[in-house]
This record gives structure tokens, sequence and C-alpha cells, in this order.
């Protein structure tokens, strides 16, 4: 932590550059074992309901276990100082919590894939994933600052927690979550093993968990060294991909922070990586893909992840390995939002369209 105060204190370079610096440096580190791990909390549910958590579910629970443990041993050792952290200082949405937890749940089974996993597979060829991101992005805007944010305010007032409420960790014993995030890192390895995952998959599952507390650690060094305000934060791509595509839209210059650089970093990461494994492909709508239940999906995403707090990645790992309430909700009501569409149609199985290498 000292050390890298030290570097960050350092004249060479503005402080939103060192942010956005940052951003890109994490982005993409968790692109890359985004990529390579086959990440998806869609996925994860897809097996968690049929009633055989395999090795998709052992990937998500290895990430989150991970996320959960190394944050909460930067917060027992006050290295990310709770008090800087917004998701437990601030008010928070129950409802918008639940309410926008299950339409991002719904949404990412219509869209197959979260935001998340919609940012890395545009970055190797997916054109789907790339139209559907957009849409969502667009979506999200329009929930924050545009049509739709009358909306958005009112259900998330509907109800509201105080921030002593919101913050778990003053509810739980000391050590809590350190125990709770070691014994989901200790049951992900036996499922994973149990379902032959694979060691190199399982350790980029871990590592990306850990981009998560690298998230948060860099941005609370930045914040204590700088002269001007840093918020502090880590990985999210909800409101950083609709800030980064309203930027490249409407400002003659893109204002550096951590959250423009982690978008691009996500993507630069996620080619590489798919590059390097001759992964990288076209894959374009089609007869047997459809298209309507995509963008139904995105508008689901879109607000639902921004009545939420955050996508699957933002609220349910990024804000549950703080220990915070409205994102422990916000992923519950993820995955049962996912499970009742599942049940819907019908869906027994993950069944992707058909793919064409790029020659």
């Amino acid at each position: 932590m000292e050390f890298l105060e030290t570097l960050l204190a350092s004249d060479l370079l503005s402080d939103p550059a060192k942010a956005g610096l940052g951003g890109l440096l994490v982005g993409l580190a968790f692109g890359a074992c985004a990529q390579a791990s086959r990440f998806c909390l869609r996925s994860a549910s897809l097996e968690f309901w049929r009633g055989t958590p395999g090795p998709n579910f052992a990937v998500w629970l290895l990430v989150f276990g991970s996320a959960l443990l190394c944050v909460q041993l930067l917060l027992w050792s006050d290295t990310l100082p709770a008090m800087e952290v917004r998701q437990l200082t601030s008010v928070g949405t129950l409802s918008g919590a639940v309410i926008g937890g299950a339409m991002f749940g719904i949404g990412m089974v219509l869209a197959r894939g979260c935001a998340s996993r919609l940012l890395v597979l545009s970055a190797t060829g997916n054109l789907r994933a790339l139209m559907t991101g957009l849409l969502v992005t667009v979506v999200a805007q329009a929930a924050l600052s545009g049509i739709l944010s009358p909306l958005r305010l009112d259900l998330s007032a509907l109800w509201t927690v105080s921030p002593g409420a919101r913050n778990l960790n003053l509810h739980v014993p000391e050590g809590f979550g350190i125990l709770l995030g070691g014994t989901l890192l200790a049951v992900a390895a036996l499922l994973a093993s149990r379902s032959a995952l694979g060691w190199p998959r399982a350790l980029l599952s871990v590592l990306l968990g850990a981009t998560i507390a690298g998230g948060w650690l860099y941005t609370a060094s930045l914040a204590h060294v700088s002269f001007e305000p840093v918020s502090v934060l880590s990985v999210t791509f909800t409101g950083p991909s609709a800030d980064t595509l309203m930027a490249l839209i409407t400002a003659p210059s893109v204002p550096l922070s951590f959250s423009l650089g982690l978008v691009p970093g996500v993507a630069l990461g996620s080619c590489a990586s798919a590059l390097v494994r001759r992964e990288f492909y076209i894959e374009v709508f089609d007869q047997s893909t459809g298209m309507v239940r995509y963008v139904f999906g995105a508008v689901l995403m879109g607000f639902g992840g921004m009545l939420a707090g955050g996508c699957a990645v933002g609220a349910g790992v990024t804000g549950g390995s703080v220990l915070s309430l409205t994102a422990w909700l916000a992923l519950l009501a993820m995955w049962l939002g996912a499970g009742a569409c599942q049940w819907a149609m019908g869906e027994r199985r993950y069944s992707p369209a058909p793919r064409t290498a790029l020659s």
C-alpha cells in the first residue's frame, strides 16, 4: 500500500491520467481473465437452476469467493477504509436492488450474457454481443439522466435504507467476511475438482476475483495522495459503459477517470486473450439466434442495472465484496430473475449459435 501510494504521488502524470491508467490496467487483467475463464453469471445460473452445478458455476463461485476474501482483508487491515466506500456510506435503495436485480437477471438470460460478458464477447468478434451491449448502454444512459430517469427515481424511492443498515460489516462479527470468503473459495475448489474444471481455468477465476480487490486498492491509494477528489471504486460496467459511450459521442475530448479507462481495458484484454488462444470469431444474428429476445434483454439489463446500482459484476461481485446489503439483495434478485426466466422459457441448457471463424 505504501509503495503504491509513493508511486502514485509522482508528478509525472496528472491525477485523472493516473486514475485512467489504473482503470486501463485493471481492465486489461479483468478482460483477459474473464475471456480465458469463460466467466459468466448466465451460464452459472443455467447450471445452478438445472440442479447440476458444474464448471461454469464453479468459475463464478471462485471469482466471487476470491473477490470477497481479498476485499474483506483490505477492509480488515484498513487498507481500504470503509468510510470511503460509497456503497457503505450512502443511502441505498432496497426496492431498486430487488426490482432492478430481477429485471437484470431476466434480461441477461434473454440476451445470453450479462453486461460484462457482452463486453468481453464483443472484443472476440461477437457482433451480436456488440450490438446488444450498445443497446444496454443507451438504455442505461436514458435511465441515468434521460427519459427513463423519473421512473428509475420513483422506483428507487419506494424503499430506502440508511448507510448504517446498508453496511453489513456493522452487523456481523469481526472477520465474518474473511471467513465467508475463505469458505466459499473452499467450496468452489471442491466443486471445481469434482466437475473437472482444470487448474488453469480455476486459477484464472481466482485471479479474476483478485482484480476486483485490485480496483479497490488502486483507487483507495490514489485517493489518499491525490490533490483532487477521487472516487474509491472498482470494476463495474453499466454506468462506465454509458459514460464512455456518451463521452465519445458528445465530448471533443474524453475526460480521464478510472471508469473510462476500465471499459477499453477490458475490451483490449479480452481481444488479446482471444487472439492468443485462437478464439476470435465473427458471430452475427441469423435465423437460428433471432434478434427480438436480445433487444428485450438489453432493455431490461440497461434499466435494471442502473436501478439496481450496478450489473452482475458491479453490484453482484464488486458491491457484494464489501458486504453491501443492497448489492447482496440485487445479486439474489438477479439469480431469482434468471431462474424464473429460464423456467418460463423452458431453457435447460446453453446452446450457443454456430460460430464463423475469421479467416
